[in-house]
């Protein structure tokens, strides 16, 4: 918990602007259990505001659904390159750090393997940072939701960059290795290119680009080191 810190204070505004957002949502009375139900059940911000959105454009359910999906994807790539540290625990814990696996966690998990590799204790430590998370998003929600109403431009005030910053500060440390570097640029410039094309299709496949581009650069290293 002490470790996912930087984290909680750069999803907090974000819980706060998401609890507003759906107290203010125009033509629609979503009400607050609803808005604290989905943090509780969905706990992922991204799709969380693209649901709400498609909801106020009045958007099929399929569309919001497949949209959210879509963006939720990037979560698979994330268990994947945990799974071979936690494949020996049971089916429950498993599922249950599949629940509180997010991207602050994911950072919070790849920093501490780096610097405790092959820690018997690491699924305690992912537990504690998923847990810190989970709260920190409810409490926030929370606030958001009961104070929202009253402050209706809250969203407009720039505290969402406090969540750009979160990313920022998640990404930076991995890009010191020219491969991881690579990976990152092409999947952040198509993802910039891309970002028009519908149901967040881009990201998806701005993603998938920049998976395959550290994966080329991997092999292609470890066949030069083979010689």
């Amino acid at each position: 918990m002490r470790d996912t810190i930087p984290m909680l204070v750069g999803a907090a505004p974000f819980g706060i602007i998401f609890g507003a957002l759906v107290m203010t949502l125009p033509g629609h009375d979503l009400g607050p259990w609803l808005g604290q139900l989905m943090s509780l059940i969905v706990f992922a911000g991204s799709s969380q505001f693209i649901a709400v959105g498609l909801v106020a454009s009045h958007a099929a359910l399929a569309v919001i659904w497949f949209t959210t999906l879509i963006v939720n994807g990037r979560h698979l790539l994330y268990a994947a390159a945990l799974s071979a540290r936690l494949s020996h625990l049971p089916l429950r814990w498993r599922a249950g750090l599949g629940l509180l696996l997010v991207d602050e966690t994911f950072a919070v998990a790849v920093a501490y393997e780096q610097t405790h590799p092959g820690s018997p204790v690491a699924h305690w430590h992912f537990l504690g940072s998923g847990l810190a998370m989970y709260l920190n998003w409810q409490l926030f929600t929370a606030i958001g939701l009961l104070f929202g109403a009253a402050f209706p431009g809250l969203q407009s005030l720039g505290l969402d960059f406090a969540m750009v910053a979160t990313f920022i500060a998640i990404v930076m440390p991995q890009v010191r290795v020219a491969r991881f570097a690579a990976a990152a640029l092409t999947a952040g410039a198509l993802a910039y290119f891309w970002r028009h094309l519908p149901y967040q299709l881009g990201l998806l496949a701005a993603v998938l680009a920049g998976v395959a581009v550290g994966t080329v650069l991997t092999i292609w290293q470890q066949r030069k080191e083979a010689r």
